[in-house]
């Protein structure tokens, strides 16, 4: 009497039968193994996906803010080599018509410096305590508008339309929040609101008074601001030409639309049209892409040591296991099935670390962070976490992950079949 073998089973029966033997191997497993492995795919997914998002979130901080609190949507200023804005009035008329424009900040800037306890000094020989800026007038209703700046006040308050006599001291000027030693380089010490400042603007000099003092974390922190007004009359500038305008667009307006119609108005000709990205200083632009590059080498470094715990796990189970596939391939289970049960199972440690990830990730980190922003010396730094970048990185752990967890299990099944069964080491015997 023959014994017929069993036919070999198709790919679809094969990988179905897989699934079943993943399904029991899971179940059977220790629940404390399991939460561990998991846990480690979720820390090494948000590896992946923080690390990257707080370096490249330190920049963005700065990029924001610089729009939010100085730029706006759309930056005017003086075309190169030119000192100011030419025929600025006509400027102005065409950005308040445009439709898109929410508000808009048009602003003198000239450079000056401001000099504290001239009055004490006891001989003209003596160091001055002054320090060097830009000085810029603004109308403080449509500046607050364009770029909400009375909610960058750390000490004193805001200037109003009245405050004719009076200024508003960038933080980068004052020593107590720039402690900053270098040799040439000199900030405002023992000034406080209410004190009497002495400003040079070229020969003009005028006496105002400290009304507040103003952090942004962009270069309105370098600034001497006063009522435009003031300083229009102070340097004679008669002819109402400005030399920067921000610009705020009604939310939802395309910035670049909006960018184009101002040029095909003629605004081109006579100043320079950018948007806040176009407009950041290049510095901020090169780190921001440094970060990124370290952001995901940090990152891949986390994916080769999630690759190699899925592999050790992957080895010690299919090698302690070893007996029990021998028998399955004894009684005509074939490769294939044994081997995607043990990717499946990679696929389902991945699985639940991405998504006990995310869950922290859009949950917890992303809102908690940009309601408390990571404080550092030069910007308010955020989680940036865009969904499309995750969901590749997410992909990336899952697909080191699935060879992870074939490798070994395919270098545990090319074993003799008896030999695995008996526990025998499949090397052959030196002679």
């Amino acid at each position: 009497m023959m014994i017929k073998r069993p036919k070999p089973a198709g790919l679809g029966r094969s990988l179905s039968l897989g699934w079943f033997l993943a399904y029991r191997q899971v179940r059977r497993s220790s629940w404390a193994t399991t939460a561990l492995i998991v846990f480690v795919m979720m820390l090494t997914f948000l590896n992946l996906v923080v690390v990257r998002g707080v370096l490249v979130g330190l920049i963005q901080g700065s990029t924001d803010v610089y729009k939010k609190y100085y730029a706006g949507d759309i930056i005017i200023s003086s075309l190169p080599k030119k000192d100011y804005i030419e025929n600025s009035p006509n400027i102005v008329n065409i950005v308040d018509g445009l439709p898109w424009v929410e508000s808009y900040s048009a602003r003198y800037v000239v450079g000056g410096t401001v000099e504290a306890e001239y009055k004490t000094k006891l001989r003209e020989t003596d160091a001055a305590n002054q320090a060097s800026g830009l000085v810029a007038g603004i109308d403080p209703i449509k500046e607050d508008q364009t770029t909400n700046l009375s909610k960058k006040m750390v000490e004193g308050e805001y200037l109003t339309p009245s405050d004719t006599d009076s200024v508003l001291l960038g933080s980068t000027l004052l020593k107590k929040y720039t402690n900053v030693d270098v040799p040439g380089f000199t900030l405002l010490e023992r000034v406080n609101i209410g004190d009497r400042v002495r400003l040079k603007i070229g020969e003009n000099v005028r006496e105002v008074t400290v009304k507040g003092f103003i952090q942004t974390k962009t270069d309105v922190d370098q600034r001497i601001i006063m009522l435009d007004s003031t300083l229009r009359n102070l340097i004679g500038r008669g002819d109402y030409n400005v030399d920067e305008i921000a610009v705020k667009l009604v939310p939802g307006s395309d910035v670049l639309v909006v960018k184009s119609a101002l040029q095909k108005s003629g605004v081109g000709e006579t100043a320079r049209v950018q948007t806040a990205d176009e407009a950041l200083p290049s510095f901020l632009i090169d780190i921001k892409n440094t970060f990124a590059v370290l952001g995901n080498v940090v990152g891949s470094i986390g994916l080769v040591v999630a690759s190699i715990t899925i592999f050790i796990v992957i080895f010690i189970n299919a090698i302690t296991r070893r007996k029990y596939i021998g028998i399955l391939k004894g009684i005509g289970i074939n490769s294939i099935s044994i081997e995607f049960a043990y990717v499946l199972q990679s696929v389902f440690y991945a699985l639940l670390g991405i998504l006990f990830g995310m869950l922290i990730l859009y949950g917890l980190l992303v809102p908690f962070v940009d309601a408390h922003p990571i404080k550092f010396p030069f910007s308010d730094g955020i989680l940036v976490a865009e969904l499309s970048s995750t969901l590749i990185r997410a992909g990336l752990l899952m697909f080191a992950t699935i060879i992870a967890g074939y490798i070994p299990a395919r270098i545990v099944v090319k074993q003799n079949t008896l030999d695995a069964i008996l526990g025998r080491s499949s090397e052959k015997p030196k002679k």
